[in-house]
C-alpha cells in the first residue's frame, strides 16, 4: 500500500478520500492536466511524468509557484504565524484585514496558509470586491503542515502552475495529455447553492459548457477527460455519452455531524474509443 498524501490546505470538496477510488478511472498519459486544482490531492497522490495545474483563484497559484520555488523562506514565514498569540480572534481579523489591503505576493502567500488554517472549516471565499471574508474559526491548535509542504514543493518540480480558466486549461493540453476535472460540485437541490470558490460562480451554463467541451475535447483532439461531481439524474444527463462509474463518499454536507451522510460521486470518462458521438 502506497502511502496517500496529504493536501497542506484544507479545501471545500477535497479529493483526498476518493483519490484511491478516483486513480482507477484515470487513463495513462504523460502529462496530467486539471482545470481546477483545488487543494491538489489528485496530484499529489498521482504518478504521471508531468502536470499542468490550473485554477482561477490568484492566490492559490501565487501560493503554489512560492511554495514551489522557494519553500525553506516560505515555511519558516509561514510556520512563525503558528504560534498561541496569533490562534486570537483580533489577531485573525487584523491578518485579514492586511491581507486584503496587500498586493505584496509573498505576503498574500503567507497570510492565506494562516487564514486557510485559523479561519472557519477552511473556507476560502470572498466578497464581491475581493475581499477574503471567512470568519476566525477558534481551533484549539491549528495544525502547521510543514511536511505537507516539503512533499508539495518536492511533486512541484514536475509542475507547471497557472492562472487560468477552464477553457484556456483545455486549449493548453496537447497530445498524450489526460484531463481531470473536478468542477465545483452541481448543487443537490435547484435550492442548494453554489459555494463561490473565486469570482462569479459556477452556474448550470458552465457545467454544461464543461461537459461540451469535455466531449469534444476527447472526440476532436483524443485527449481524454474525466469529470468527477455528485451522481445525481442532472449531472447523468450532462454527461450523456461518457463511460460512466459511481462511487460512494462520505461528504460533510451539513454542518451537524450527524447527518452528515453518503452522496455518490459520478466519475464520467470522455474517450474517443467508446463516445456515443451526441451532440
Amino acid at each position: 500500500m502506497t502511502k496517500k498524501h496529504r493536501a497542506f490546505l484544507k479545501w471545500a470538496g477535497g479529493k483526498f478520500k476518493l483519490v484511491d477510488e478516483l486513480a482507477k478511472h484515470l487513463p495513462q498519459g504523460e502529462r496530467l492536466v486539471e482545470p481546477f486544482v483545488g487543494a491538489g490531492s489528485v496530484f499529489l497522490n498521482t504518478d504521471y511524468d508531468s502536470y499542468l495545474l490550473c485554477d482561477i483563484n490568484h492566490d492559490l497559484i501565487n501560493l503554489y509557484n512560492i511554495v514551489k520555488n522557494q519553500p525553506e523562506k516560505y515555511i519558516a514565514a509561514a510556520k512563525a504565524m503558528f504560534v498561541p498569540e496569533m490562534n486570537v480572534k483580533e489577531q485573525y481579523y487584523r491578518v485579514r484585514e492586511e491581507f486584503n489591503q496587500t498586493q505584496d505576493p509573498f505576503l498574500r502567500s503567507v497570510y492565506f496558509l494562516y487564514m486557510n488554517r485559523h479561519g472557519f472549516n477552511g473556507l476560502c471565499r470572498y466578497n464581491r470586491k475581493g475581499g477574503f471574508n471567512v470568519p476566525f474559526g477558534s481551533y484549539k491548535k491549528p495544525y502547521f503542515p510543514e511536511k505537507e509542504l516539503r512533499y508539495f514543493s518536492e511533486k512541484a518540480q514536475k509542475a507547471i502552475f497557472e492562472c487560468v480558466g477552464y477553457e484556456q486549461a483545455f486549449d493548453m493540453s496537447k497530445a498524450g495529455d489526460v484531463i481531470y476535472c473536478d468542477p465545483p460540485y452541481a448543487p443537490l437541490s435547484t435550492t442548494a447553492s453554489f459555494t463561490t470558490y473565486a469570482g462569479p460562480g459556477f452556474s448550470l451554463d458552465d457545467q454544461a459548457l464543461l461537459a461540451r467541451k469535455s466531449r469534444h475535447t476527447a472526440l476532436e483532439r483524443d485527449i481524454p477527460v474525466l469529470i468527477s461531481n455528485h451522481d445525481i439524474p442532472l449531472t447523468r444527463e450532462l454527461y450523456r455519452g461518457a463511460k460512466m462509474a459511481s462511487i460512494d463518499v462520505q461528504r460533510n454536507i451539513s454542518q451537524k455531524g450527524n447527518s452528515r451522510k453518503k452522496v455518490a460521486e459520478v466519475m464520467a470518462l470522455y474517450d474517443h474509443h467508446y463516445q456515443d458521438v451526441i451532440d
